[in-house]
């Protein structure tokens, strides 16, 4: 496992574990808050995207932003060079090297602006999306703004400000839909995303830096910059290669299939990626934090992985499987009958969605144990086997048939991937495996219930409510013997 230096020193130095109750308490605290910043925050965006959805936008705008939306992304893991983690990860006083580290975050976003800036035609070109060159150019507009912002979000990540992060997104989210929502109606289209985002990314940027005063200074030292450039580059190439994962079916769809299919296939993929959005994004904010915290005990590392793992697949199993089971009515309900295409996909992409959840934390577990070697080997694996499994799935079965490659890859060669890299990390089957077996037979009881009941009752708005009524508390019925551990009250023992 590599060691954590810190820029001054060079050598680790010792950790500030909080004592385990003082510790367990400010985790609990943050995660409570990031949970209910990300929930209020997603169910703002939910509303947002089905106003657009039904009243302004269509399939081939959506096809536009989902190509700017997978390139930002696609950028963004890089653009900083992985030193911002540094902020939340290293010991020590973390103003020793901020200055450094913003000066490396906001020089290299620059350069990758200026980049895409030139590039932007192409790229639109070789995604069969000419008309996205200048949604591309204004959303990207965001890199530079998030190179700047890393150091003081990550000042807020390390003191678990969960708080005052959700009135910074509140702040985001409030002006992002507006500046979105006045331009979509005026007739702006996809660009319409795009300045809405530039909006909302500096109320963030002015948000964070009156959170955590002080810390946009620049500033240089090489020492730090080559101790930071040593830390940060395998995160970054991690990061790049986990953002490919999950974005290079936008590029495949997109310049296969056409804007159009692709415009479903956002929508579709967005949907499944509520339940990560609203569980996964609130359990990272703090699980990074908190397993650095912990990396130190390989047994209170698998105890803590294992109970994290435990909530986050309890709390997403039945949002999965309504979701997946119910699919056409839930896209006809919300979205209106133009979008039904959807809903063939949905079903199988809310199965990826349940195995991103698990990927993502235990990407942040390899993450703070050091294991940069093996995020970067299984993040390559996944990349390297899924591009050829999606273009043939494309090329087959449309959206579908890039939904199943994605479920196929995931089951056959990711998971066990990152089971093993997670054993090398102390972390057992057994610990794994004690996490999910509850919420698993609990999924499968309410798939059953589901599917019976369409049957009985059809798929009608009052019976699609009945359904999922019935169905969740079938869910909770099975998942109640597991309430002790998830509350902490008894752990898992070592594998």
């Amino acid at each position: 496992m590599d060691s954590v230096r810190t820029p001054d020193s060079g050598t680790a130095e010792p950790s500030d574990t909080p004592a385990p109750a003082a510790f367990g308490r400010k985790v609990r605290s943050a995660a409570r808050w990031s949970l209910i910043n990300t929930v209020v925050m997603r169910l703002g965006n939910f509303a947002t995207g089905i106003l657009l959805a039904r009243l302004a936008l269509g399939p081939a705008e959506w096809g536009v932003y989902g190509i700017a939306q997978t390139v930002l992304l696609v950028l963004l893991s890089a653009n900083e060079l992985g030193v911002g983690l540094a902020i939340v990860r290293w010991d020590g006083d973390p103003r020793r090297f901020a200055p450094t580290v913003l000066t490396l975050g906001a020089a290299s976003s620059a350069l990758l602006y200026a980049a895409l800036f030139a590039a932007a035609p192409t790229v639109a070109g070789l995604l069969d999306s000419p008309h996205a060159a200048g949604v591309l150019r204004v959303m990207c507009l965001c890199l530079v703004i998030d190179g700047v912002a890393q150091v003081p979000a990550g000042f807020l990540t390390r003191e678990f400000a969960q708080g005052r992060r959700m009135v910074i997104d509140a702040l985001n989210f409030v002006l992002s839909t507006a500046v979105t929502l006045v331009l979509a109606f005026a007739g702006w289209g996809a660009m319409s995303f795009a300045w809405g985002a530039v909006a909302g990314n500096l109320a963030a940027l002015a948000g964070c830096a009156l959170a955590a005063p002080g810390t946009l200074r620049f500033g240089w030292d090489p020492r730090q910059a080559r101790a930071l450039l040593r830390f940060g580059l395998p995160l970054a190439g991690a990061s790049l290669l986990a953002l490919a994962v999950v974005n290079v079916d936008t590029m495949v769809v997109g310049s296969t299939l056409g804007g159009v299919s692709l415009g479903f296939y956002v929508l579709a993929f967005n949907m499944s990626g509520w339940p990560v959005r609203i569980i996964s994004e609130a359990a990272r904010r703090v699980s990074f934090a908190g397993f650095s915290r912990l990396a130190d005990s390989p047994q209170a590392l698998a105890s803590g992985f294992s109970r994290a793992l435990g909530v986050l697949v309890t709390g997403t199993v039945p949002l999965c499987v309504l979701l997946g089971g119910l699919a056409g009515p839930v896209v006809h309900l919300v979205y209106g009958s133009k979008w039904l295409p959807a809903a063939a996909a949905l079903p199988w992409l809310m199965a990826l969605g349940l195995v991103r959840i698990g990927c993502e934390l235990a990407y942040d577990c390899l993450v703070a144990t050091g294991q940069r070697r093996s995020l970067v080997l299984v993040q390559g694996l996944w990349v390297a086997a899924l591009l050829p499994v999606l273009v043939v799935g494309a090329r087959l079965g449309g959206i579908v048939g890039v939904s199943q490659g994605h479920v196929l890859v995931a089951a056959v060669l990711v998971v066990p991937a990152f089971l093993y890299a997670l054993g090398r990390a102390g972390i057992g089957l057994a610990h794994v495996a004690r996490a999910c077996a509850w919420p698993f037979l609990g999924g499968a009881v309410m798939a059953l219930v589901v599917l019976g009941a369409k049957r009985l009752v059809g798929e009608g708005t009052l019976a699609l409510f009945g359904i999922g009524t019935v169905a969740l508390a079938a869910y909770v019925v099975c998942v109640l013997p597991s309430r002790p551990f998830l509350l902490g009250s008894r752990t898992v023992e070592a594998a």
